[in-house]
């Protein structure tokens, strides 16, 4: 991760948090490491961070808050090649977009997105 501009253990931790479904713990983790970040990385951590939070949003029951936060996480999402920082995006935005179609329908949710 050296040839980004990150913290790459905050980063590591974050994406470990999220992929264990500890959503609020990886927002908090990422948020420090997107803290001090610059572009082209903030607005990516951003675009995690709200991913992330939706998520947390959903598991609390917060279906329109999820749905808002998705719809900004794919916009910030937007533009970074298939695979950012080492995250694969293709599969992740994928994910997203079913996510934002069952969430607008009031539909069952896919699987929860991994990193």
């Amino acid at each position: 991760m050296s040839k980004w501009n990150v913290d790459s253990e905050g980063f590591s931790r974050g994406i470990a948090l999220f992929n264990r479904a500890q959503f609020f713990e990886a927002h908090e983790v990422l948020e420090d490491v997107w803290r001090p970040s610059t572009e082209p990385e903030r607005r990516f951590l951003q675009g995690l961070i709200q991913v992330a939070v939706a998520l947390h949003h959903h598991s609390k029951g917060n279906a329109v808050g999820a749905a808002s936060l998705l719809r900004r996480a794919a916009r910030n999402l937007e533009g970074y090649a298939d695979d950012f920082c080492g995250i694969a995006l293709v599969p992740l935005r994928q994910s997203i977009a079913e996510w934002r179609q069952a969430l607008a329908k009031d539909q069952p949710v896919p699987p929860l997105p991994r990193l």
